[in-house]
């Protein structure tokens, strides 16, 4: 358990810290059974930290169970899920399933940047949706076929009245402000980067779209809410849309926002979750 809170702690900046420039990084006996025969595979090399902002990292003093963290913190008994993620059983998009169920309520407004086969988009659908039917989706995809695709799955898995919570638009996420209602209160706003899963993989989210959309999504977030990324790196231009998107989160005020990412060293083109959490 030592290991594990030293994992989870660096989530934390807004506890007593000090100023440091080292990033932490955990070398643990993997789990799984594998057949290789190299003793050095059979480790799972990790590295959660903080994103960078202001030439600053932050480093808790105070190692301490995760269970003493106030309820209000967003990550809070989410230690699970992660250590899953780092051994292979969980998912990235699981991951960020399981993040937002701490931070989305009932009757929020959210939005789905990239809504690819609309499995983000049902999630999403399922955290906002009550009586009141006062929640709402918005999700955005520039291919047809991913519109298509989203609305086959809504379709057979929605009631009529879940539906009408759903709202889809066939634009670039970085115009989500011209549809999105001025006075909503946006809670969560998710990217789930790359191409369309069984579509053209020469169709990709790019660098300088993507910025723009983060942007936007930064003006409309209210306190508490989150920005939700899972960047994908193992086809040409993930690296650099990576690059893009930390240097964005490094420039987020550090008074303001807990930015943080989840990357496996020893798996080098496994997708990166990150949430930039609005305080």
């Amino acid at each position: 358990m030592l290991s594990l809170r030293f994992w989870f702690s660096s989530f934390a900046p807004h506890y007593p810290f000090t100023c440091s420039s080292r990033r932490l990084l955990l070398l643990v006996p993997s789990q799984r059974h594998t057949l290789l025969s190299s003793s050095s595979r059979n480790l799972c090399c990790c590295c959660v930290k903080p994103i960078k902002q202001n030439e600053d990292f932050s480093v808790v003093n105070n190692l301490q169970s995760p269970s003493s963290f106030p309820k209000d913190f967003p990550f809070s008994g989410m230690e699970d899920i992660f250590m899953s993620y780092l051994f292979g059983k969980k998912r990235a998009t699981d991951v960020a399933h399981m993040v937002w169920k701490n931070i989305v309520q009932k009757g929020d407004t959210v939005i789905d940047a990239t809504c690819g086969n609309g499995y983000d988009t049902l999630a999403m659908l399922n955290l906002v949706a009550d009586d009141s039917h006062g929640g709402y989706v918005y999700a955005f995809d520039i291919q047809k076929d991913a519109l298509d695709n989203t609305s086959f799955l809504l379709e057979k898995s929605l009631n009529s009245n879940e539906k009408q919570l759903v709202k889809l638009f066939n634009i670039c996420h970085s115009k989500l402000e011209e549809v999105v209602p001025r006075n909503a209160s946006v809670r969560l706003v998710a990217f789930n980067l790359g191409y369309l899963p069984g579509g053209d993989k020469e169709l990709i989210t790019r660098s300088e779209t993507t910025v723009l959309a983060l942007e936007a999504a930064k003006r409309i977030l209210i306190p508490g809410g989150l920005i939700s990324i899972v960047v994908y790196i193992g086809h040409p231009g993930g690296r650099e849309e990576l690059e893009a998107v930390e240097s964005f989160a490094a420039r987020l005020s550090v008074e303001n926002w807990i930015c943080c990412k989840l990357q496996v060293l020893n798996r080098p083109c496994a997708p990166i979750p990150i949430f930039l959490f609005r305080k």
